[in-house]
């Protein structure tokens, strides 16, 4: 067997709580957290509306204008974009539709994928977007796979969004998780699908604090926290 990577994945579809869970998680054990899909969506709004339309060599020298770095531990961890730190204008819905299409991009995924293995290379991390289990960390140590009913989602980002003053309208939103899904789903490159040997968690009858209990207590009774740092 394959040396494993002190590596914890979360993936799953829009809406599910991968990040607040990949942050609690981080911070329960004490390593540094990668936002992935925050890597998609800083890209897709600097590349712009229509950028999945270019030509690779075009993309491929657009991308090269923008690094990723990671800094911090737990739920300090901080993501920059040439050095700056990537933050809430990355989070509306229509930058999370911008990132599903620029994320059906070969040469896009790629650049990435090599940004987030190096990253996952250079220190111990939990890390969550759609394909850190298939497809980034293949050799993780953990494993795992969030999912919820579209309805269950879309409640649990209208409640996200009125909490920051936002105006949603909870159909618009179920509307929009089932594109996103399907977009995430049925892309020809990395498809979203758990891993053969992730843990599948269906999120939809429990809080962030009943699942994150789940998932900590499997990596407990399966080496433990101390098998993330090497």
């Amino acid at each position: 067997m394959s040396a494993r990577l002190p590596v914890v994945t979360l993936d799953g579809p829009a809406g599910v709580g991968k990040t607040t869970l990949a942050r609690r998680m981080a911070e329960s054990l004490g390593l540094a957290y990668l936002d992935t899909g925050a890597m998609f969506r800083c890209m897709a709004l600097k590349l712009g509306p229509g950028a999945e339309k270019l030509p690779e060599e075009e993309l491929r020298t657009r991308c090269a204008h923008w690094t990723f770095s990671l800094g911090g531990m737990g739920q300090q961890s901080t993501l920059f974009c040439n050095g700056v730190a990537v933050r809430g204008e990355v989070r509306t819905e229509e930058v999370g539709m911008l990132a599903a299409r620029i994320a059906t991009v070969p040469v896009v995924r790629d650049i990435l994928r090599q940004t987030q293995r190096a990253i996952g290379e250079s220190s111990a991390l939990v890390a969550e977007g759609r394909d850190m289990g298939t497809v980034v960390f293949p050799d993780a140590r953990f494993k795992f796979f969030l999912d919820a009913a579209p309805e269950v989602r879309a409640m649990r980002r209208l409640r996200d969004l009125e909490e920051r003053g936002e105006a949603a309208e909870l159909t618009s939103l179920t509307e929009q998780i089932r594109q996103r899904d399907a977009l995430d789903r049925n892309r020809a490159v990395a498809p979203l699908r758990p891993a053969p040997d992730a843990l599948i968690v269906d999120t939809s009858h429990l809080d962030i604090s009943g699942v994150l209990g789940v998932m900590l207590h499997h990596i407990s009774v399966h080496g433990g926290p101390q098998s993330l740092r090497g």
